[in-house]
């Protein structure tokens, strides 16, 4: 099982980026697939989630209207698309596959918001 996420990098605030997370080594499409985020000091923090047919989605609060999760099941992939990016949203982003008691998650992609 591989979870491989990509495309954070430096951002300037107001600015966008989009992740993807690559899936392999499992039936992408039964899985619920999900975004978290970890802060330097803080818990790790749920951001964003989408069901395995991608009809139902659920953001964190703090996200809500600036982000977008969605996926595309041939090709194991599942995307966040970050728009009027602020500091705080400063932190290394994982995504995470779950099914019933199957759980995996990605190394993690660093998303830095400065100017």
């Amino acid at each position: 099982v591989q979870l491989v996420e990509s495309g954070g990098g430096l951002v300037q605030p107001g600015g966008s980026l989009r992740l993807s997370c690559a899936a392999s080594g499992f039936t992408f499409s039964t899985y619920a697939m999900s975004w978290h985020r970890q802060a330097p000091g803080k818990e790790r923090e749920l951001v964003a989630a989408i069901g395995s047919g991608g009809g139902s989605t659920n953001y964190a609060d703090s996200v809500k209207g600036r982000f977008t999760i969605s996926r595309d099941n041939a090709k194991n992939t599942v995307y966040l698309q970050m728009n009027s990016l602020k500091s705080e949203d400063t932190a290394v982003y994982y995504c995470r596959a779950n099914r019933w008691s199957d759980n995996y998650w990605g190394q993690g992609t660093q998303v830095t918001v400065s100017s």
